[in-house]
């Protein structure tokens, strides 16, 4: 699981470091003086609770934008080696290389084998050169098209871990087709006739995060991200100004909450208090939990209600405005 360094804090995140603080030098006051201050921590830590409960349950769409960038909240190896009893990592696309940003595998999950595809990221400056800071080049998407093949052919059933800020948009990227990388897993995971789950873990950038996105079943973390656009991206062209990132993000309507709302997503799964990153545990149990869930709804499927189950759902999303009289339908 991710490292147990001391966590980096946000702006919003302040109040309750100084009560921690301050927890924490009565407490050793206490203890070098023998003084008996229990009341009184037993007050800070009432208060710090209150505090948490008040700040985490009323985040808003950047503050969880921010949650979902935290870097030492866990990644798609961090959750695959917590909730599956093996895996078998495979590399290459057969084309070009191997794009370690994007990984897959065999593994078994409760005996269930299944083949799990997901946007890897790093802990430090050197891993995240190596991962390209969780943004997948073509060869990455055509890596995980590869393996999505085979799961088909071997009849095994997919699960996606999304977390990347957006495909590679570099010139590399751009000569070796990037969007006809994307677009074509776009269509082939339309047609696979073998149940496919994605879980959004972090962030959900564009694309990038729709080209492994494409499933039965789309589950969110509580203060994961979905969107068409990074909400500096949004700015820059609306705004004009980086600093209107945070108005961009509520514009956007890309958290949990929104996105459910919208029908985008079917499940939220909520996350420990203050984010995965908090108990890395307990969110990787909580997403074990769901994802077996949702397998076994998709497993008792026939291969025709499973295609027909997906074209439904992507054939459903989206709304559109009429003029005169704002009417808005579902997108036939």
């Amino acid at each position: 699981m991710p490292p147990t360094t001391r966590l980096i804090t946000y702006e919003f995140e302040k109040p309750i470091l100084e009560l921690e603080k301050k927890l924490e030098e009565l407490t050793r006051l206490a203890h070098e003086q023998k003084v008996n201050v229990r009341d009184q921590i037993s007050e800070i830590e009432k208060t710090i609770e209150e505090t948490k409960q008040r700040i985490y349950t009323d985040l808003s769409a950047w503050q969880r934008v921010q949650l979902a960038r935290h870097p030492v909240r866990p990644f798609t190896l961090d959750y695959i080696r917590a909730i599956a009893s093996d895996f078998t990592e495979l590399h290459g696309d057969r084309l070009y290389s191997d794009d370690k940003s994007l990984i897959g595998g065999f593994a078994t999950i409760e005996g269930q084998r299944v083949m799990v595809i997901g946007n890897q990221k790093g802990r430090d400056t050197k891993e995240n050169i190596m991962r390209n800071f969780g943004s997948a080049h073509p060869e990455g998407y055509r890596k995980a098209l590869r393996l999505m093949r085979m799961a088909d052919r071997f009849g095994l059933p997919i699960i996606t871990l999304i977390d990347t800020p957006g495909a590679y948009p570099g010139i590399g990227a751009e000569e070796r087709h990037i969007a006809e990388a994307i677009a074509v897993n776009l269509r082939e995971m339309m047609l696979l006739r073998v149940p496919i789950l994605s879980i959004v873990i972090g962030e959900g950038g564009s694309g990038g995060a729709l080209g492994i996105g494409i499933a039965n079943r789309v589950l969110i973390l509580e203060n994961a991200y979905y969107s068409v656009i990074s909400p500096e991206g949004c700015a820059a062209i609306l705004w004009k100004d980086r600093a209107a990132t945070p108005k961009a993000a509520a514009a956007l309507k890309l958290s949990a909450k929104h996105l459910i709302e919208l029908k985008l997503v079917d499940e939220i799964l909520p996350e420990p208090l203050g984010g995965a990153h908090r108990d890395a545990a307990k969110a990787a149990a909580t997403l074990k939990a769901a994802l077996l869930r949702h397998l076994r709804e998709l497993l008792a499927m026939s291969v025709e209600q499973l295609l027909e189950d997906r074209y439904a759902k992507f054939r459903a999303m989206g709304q559109f405005e009429i003029a005169e009289g704002i009417v808005q339908s579902q997108a036939e």
